[in-house]
């Protein structure tokens, strides 16, 4: 286990299956005329930081089917959709259906020709968390890299890769050609680790790796009884944040409230956290893995919220009391 707590066997594993350079080129060649936006980070909806290097995105599937955003997402938005760039990049979105795994953000990254990014971890992108982040390289520089915990990495089209970047990375394009991957963001499942190397198995059928369930429909009904206030410490939408569920800490009021197309967390700020329900009235965030849920029992002789903090198969819980609103 290394210094940010990932657990992963390596900083990075190259999987199955070998892809078609030649078809990712033609479909990346129907965007290239349209000037890609800059890579932007986005909170609770509104821009907070665009990059000052060459580092541009194009949004294939993004948070609402938005064309517009260059940012992974997260909680606090629209389910992921598909944007209309898909539509015309057949291979691409073959591959996207192939992931045997629910889809967030897949993005195309175009770095610049003699551009150097800043060193960074992205929290909490590893099974460990129920994450992964997918890296199909499309078009490169022999002097383009990527270091990824301290090993550098050259990866070359047709290669299909994970990358821990939870660890702390870095990527520099010292070339003259522009250096172009298809990211993609998908939860962990145990279908996706078929397509890891042998030698991660252990570590998949380990305790480290946390898997996520598929989400299950409710009724109006349903949705209308889990509706509830509570109080919980002030740190439960901050995601990325290593926040502890014990202590003496800031808390903060929440309410699940009916949207009329699904239920949602109202945070502190009144801004709106889509769920997905997951059986048994627990629910995670859209946009993020059930590395956090919320489970609520509303129909005992006390009314109650679970909030639940994830790690592997490791988990920590808080009960509280609610107050429902049916």
């Amino acid at each position: 286990m290394i210094a940010n707590g990932s657990s992963t066997p390596a900083e990075a594993a190259r999987l199955l299956p070998e892809l078609d350079a030649d078809r990712l080129v033609s479909d990346l060649m129907t965007a290239r005329n349209h000037l890609w936006d800059q890579q932007r980070v986005y909170r609770d909806g509104v821009v907070v930081r665009q990059a000052e290097e060459d580092w541009r995105c194009l949004a294939v599937r993004s948070p609402g089917g938005d064309k517009t955003r260059t940012d992974p997402g997260g909680p606090g938005g629209e389910e992921f959709a598909d944007t209309e760039w898909l539509g015309h990049m057949p291979y691409v979105r073959e591959i996207l259906h192939s992931i045997p795994g629910p889809l967030f953000a897949a993005r195309f990254m175009d770095l610049g020709p003699d551009t150097v990014g800043y060193p960074h971890c992205d929290s909490k992108f590893a099974p460990d968390w129920g994450m992964a982040r997918l890296h199909i390289p499309v078009v490169t520089d022999e002097k383009a890299t990527l270091v990824l915990d301290g090993v550098t990495h050259q990866w070359q089209p047709g290669e299909f890769w994970f990358g821990d970047f939870s660890r702390m990375h870095q990527i520099q394009n010292l070339g003259t050609e522009h250096r172009v991957h298809l990211v993609v963001d998908v939860l962990v499942t145990p279908e996706l680790a078929q397509l890891f190397p042998a030698d991660w198995a252990d570590y998949f059928n380990g305790a480290d790796v946390l898997y996520n369930r598929p989400a299950v429909a409710e009724t109006d009904r349903e949705r209308e009884a889990a509706r509830c206030s509570f109080e919980a410490p002030a740190h439960l939408l901050e995601v990325e944040e290593f926040g502890s569920l014990t202590g003496p800490q800031p808390q903060a009021t929440f309410s699940i409230v009916d949207t009329g197309t699904g239920l949602a967390i109202r945070s502190p700020r009144d801004h709106l956290y889509p769920l997905v329900a997951l059986g048994g009235h627990e629910y995670r965030l859209v946009g993020w893995s059930e590395e956090r849920t919320v489970t609520t029992r509303l129909d005992g002789p006390q009314s109650e919220v679970e909030l639940t903090y994830r790690k592997g198969h490791r988990s920590t819980r808080l009960v509280v009391p609610a107050t429902s609103a049916a």
